[in-house]
């Protein structure tokens, strides 16, 4: 395993320490974070192994996957389209997707798409990871579905399927893939792709599984809790596991080419750290939505009891807020937004705070959001600041 590289302001030694505390751990395998503080990168650090089987070494500009972290960047896409006026947010979907009024949906807003709330948070059928590719067809098998409870009555985290809605807004709207649109908007100059080319997936880290337990998980939740969270995790009929595994994403899991080449709007994102952390560096500084569109994004539509994953969650319009699934220090409690990615890794962003913050790492965690990692890096984060 390689030594920790890369550059780190002195005000964020923290940072370092936490980073390099990890890898001493052996709770990285690989990995990345960069820090921006308003537009001065602060902390740009990689360490270890890209890829297990080979003993390839993490580069500074080595991409790696991103899970879940990708909804926030879907997110933003949508939300400046709405900005420029192609849709109303709080508007019915059938304004815009009239076969999505079936099946007792037509009642449903673009907001609930984004937050979580329409009710469609698992395909009904299996979904193949080829099938997959065709962003048309599975919006249009949800739009065909019953959902599982009247939207807007309640949330539960739609962790594969919020892609497919999501990202039909900006289909319909824009004419592009969101990988497209997103790449076109405002990532053209950064190592960000959902939907890579084969010469990126190539340099990409390769995820690897680690012993359970080895990454941590900050937890509040009693015995009881974490009993019935594992309990569902393995049911194949609870709303959390058909969440999560459907579609499959086949042979080498998310490592598999045809995921990466397809880019899942819910979680299909390679990038490096520090280009993940530039653009949240431009969604706080009003570079990609005004500031007015981002506050509002921010606001919590929905927080409580998680349909799906069972615990607490707190979600904008497509950005989680500080909760059981998204866990930050106090400082940021109040203004922190983002995303965190199944295998451990963070992106968030503080305009009250004027940080950027990502971390990317590729031994994977067992849970499916927050990890003790990210934590640890985000607190150290904070804790520089002042």
């Amino acid at each position: 395993m390689g030594t920790v590289q890369g550059h780190c302001d002195p005000a964020f030694a923290g940072v370092r320490e936490v980073f390099e505390r990890n890898f001493a751990e052996g709770r990285e395998l690989g990995a990345a974070v960069a820090v921006y503080a308003g537009d001065r990168k602060v902390v740009d650090l990689w360490g270890g192994v890209a890829d297990r089987r080979t003993g390839r070494e993490w580069l500074p500009g080595t991409p790696c996957f991103g899970f879940s972290c990708t909804k926030a960047v879907t997110a933003a896409a949508a939300l400046l389209l709405a900005e420029r006026g192609a849709y109303d947010v709080d508007g019915p979907v059938t304004a815009w997707w009239p076969e999505f009024g079936a099946a007792g949906k037509d009642g449903a807003t673009a907001a609930h798409l984004l937050s979580h709330q329409v009710g469609l948070p698992a395909f009904a059928s299996p979904v193949s990871a080829e099938e997959a590719a065709d962003a048309p067809a599975l919006a249009a098998r949800l739009a065909a579905q019953t959902p599982e409870w009247t939207p807007g009555e309640a949330h539960g985290y739609h962790a594969l399927t919020y892609g497919w809605l999501a990202g039909e807004i900006v289909r319909r709207h824009s004419g592009r893939t969101v990988g497209a649109f997103v790449k076109d908007e405002f990532t053209r100059d950064l190592d960000m792709w959902i939907g890579s080319p084969d010469d990126v997936i190539e340099r990409a880290a390769r995820l690897s599984a680690g012993r359970r337990g080895a990454a941590g998980t900050p937890r509040a939740a009693g015995h009881d809790l974490l009993t019935r969270l594992a309990a569902a995790y393995v049911d194949p009929d609870s709303a959390m596991n058909r969440s999560l595994n459907n579609p499959h994403p086949g042979k080498g899991g998310f490592n598999n080419p045809v995921v990466l080449r397809a880019g899942w709007p819910s979680a299909g994102m390679l990038a490096t750290a520090p280009a993940f952390a530039a653009f949240y560096r431009d969604l706080v500084a009003g570079r990609i939505l005004r500031p007015d569109t981002l506050r509002e994004a921010m606001r919590p539509r929905v927080s409580g009891p998680d349909r799906t994953l069972l615990v607490d969650s707190s979600f904008g319009l497509g950005f989680m807020r500080p909760a059981q699934t998204y866990f930050v220090p106090k400082a940021g409690r109040a203004s922190a937004f983002g995303h965190t990615g199944a295998g451990g890794s963070i992106g968030l962003g503080d305009p009250d705070a004027g940080l950027a913050l990502a971390y990317l790492p590729n031994l994977m965690g067992d849970q499916a959001s927050g990890d003790l990692r990210a934590y640890r890096l985000t607190e150290a984060a904070y804790a520089s600041l002042s």
